[in-house]
């Protein structure tokens, strides 16, 4: 199967960035009109085990699995351009627009774009052109990220969010590096900065 971007992690970066990326299409975008994400997780994002009192617009005391599975549900309701595979990924090869993505069970996707989404515990995926670190911004040690070039660059094509960017590890600043990323891979796909913006429809 072939993708236009392939998501590695489904917690809080991953399935914002999925999130921005599909909401780009219905705006009569040509250049995004018909394009298909693939998110694959593994299920063991740190949100599993959270309650959030911290997060803007989210009420006090919410877990975390039914924030991930609420977001998961609010990404269906926009479109279909979003699938969801369970699965570790444990390869990533190629280049901007020729990535091929293995997962332990022996699935290979194509991809243009590839997200490592897959948090800062490890980073056991074989993949060519990454320098993993020790991540500088964990309260705990042996956590780890991947170098990238201050905007979630790590080489053309291939992009890192979340904690495994080495973000702070709380809610927002893990989504809003997703979020980041979704806007900077559409940005090279319409060719032009972009943001997207909705606002409510007139009435009469």
């Amino acid at each position: 199967m072939r993708y236009d971007v392939v998501i590695v992690g489904g917690g809080p970066a991953g399935l914002s960035c999925a999130l921005t990326l599909a909401s780009s299409q219905g705006r009569n975008w040509e250049w995004a009109e018909g394009r298909k994400f693939l998110v694959i997780d593994e299920g063991n994002s740190d949100l599993n085990k959270a309650m959030l009192k911290n997060v803007p617009g989210i009420p006090i005391g919410t877990l975390g699995p039914d924030l991930l599975e609420k977001i998961r549900q609010q990404i269906k309701e926009l479109n279909d351009s979003v699938e969801f595979k369970k699965g570790k990924v444990i390869k990533v090869e190629g280049e901007k627009g020729n990535f091929r993505v293995y997962t332990e069970s022996g699935e290979v996707y194509e991809a243009e774009y590839v997200v490592l989404a897959s948090g800062f515990h490890k980073f056991d995926i074989e993949c060519e052109g990454i320098e993993v670190v020790d991540n500088p911004k964990s309260p705990k040690p042996g956590r780890v990220m991947v170098k990238h070039n201050g905007d979630y660059k790590v080489r053309e094509g291939l992009f890192v969010a979340g904690l495994l960017a080495g973000v702070s590890s709380m809610f927002t600043a893990a989504a809003g590096s997703g979020v980041q990323v979704a806007i900077n891979i559409l940005s090279e796909m319409a060719g032009k900065p972009i943001v997207i913006h909705d606002v409510p429809s007139k009435e009469g």
